[in-house]
């Protein structure tokens, strides 16, 4: 029994922090976001609503100036204040704006928010088991050493979600007539803006997948689909 303690301690350790970690989320969203009133957004959301068959699509705004659009477990969708500011610029068109909103409801239909906050309880735990093993060989180091392993392991889970988004996203615009032209120019713009204000980071260490690759994906999937229409 004694030899199993380190191991319950560390998936104790784990559901703690998987239950702080989606209270803290979801407090800060909760504080920080407002309903999304943009009247050009309205017909493109009514197209998406069409497409899925259902009354309409409710979007929040993340009042943080970041560029990102997320979603949550219980089904929200978010896109920031700093995306929607961009909108409002001339720098991001409606129709780039609502692909991430596709996006978005793509993690949602896919169930990739509830299964990455159930990850993440296992994730802790592994990484303290994984921290103390390292700990007996590396001279105090395992607690980086397993960091780094465990946020290797979390990048890949979050790239692959990523594609899988993307898929559904230029699925749903294609079948909602806004076409996969707005979701590649965005990826495009992200990828200038990327270049602009931050330093290259290796690709197997990013959340993200590098939207040149993520523009590849899509161009690949409408050389499929076109092929299968030719069928």
């Amino acid at each position: 029994m004694l030899k199993l303690t380190p191991l319950l301690l560390a998936m104790v350790y784990g559901y703690v922090m998987f239950r702080f970690s989606a209270w803290r989320s979801a407090r800060e969203l909760d504080a920080k976001s407002t309903a999304l009133a943009a009247p050009s957004l309205v017909p493109l959301l009514d197209q998406l609503a069409a497409a899925l068959e259902v009354a309409r699509i409710k979007v929040h705004v993340y009042e943080v100036p970041q560029i990102n659009g997320l979603a949550t477990h219980d089904g929200r969708i978010f896109i920031t204040r700093g995306f929607l500011d961009r909108h409002i610029k001339g720098e991001v068109s409606a129709e780039e704006l609502t692909s991430v909103i596709a996006h978005e409801l793509g993690h949602v239909a896919l169930g990739h928010a509830k299964t990455r906050m159930n990850d993440f309880f296992g994730q802790n735990a592994m990484r303290s088991v994984l921290a103390m093993v390292l700990n007996r060989y590396t001279f105090g180091f395992g607690g980086w050493v397993a960091d780094r392993i465990m946020s290797l392991h979390r990048a890949g889970l979050s790239r692959a979600d990523e594609f899988e988004a993307d898929e559904y996203a230029a699925a749903l615009l294609t079948k909602a007539g806004i076409g996969t032209a707005p979701l590649t120019s965005l990826f495009e713009k992200l990828e200038h803006w990327s270049a602009e204000t931050s330093q290259p980071v290796p690709a197997w260490f990013m959340s993200h997948p590098k939207p040149g690759d993520r523009i590849k994906a899509i161009q690949k999937l409408e050389k499929r689909w076109a092929k299968a229409s030719d069928r």
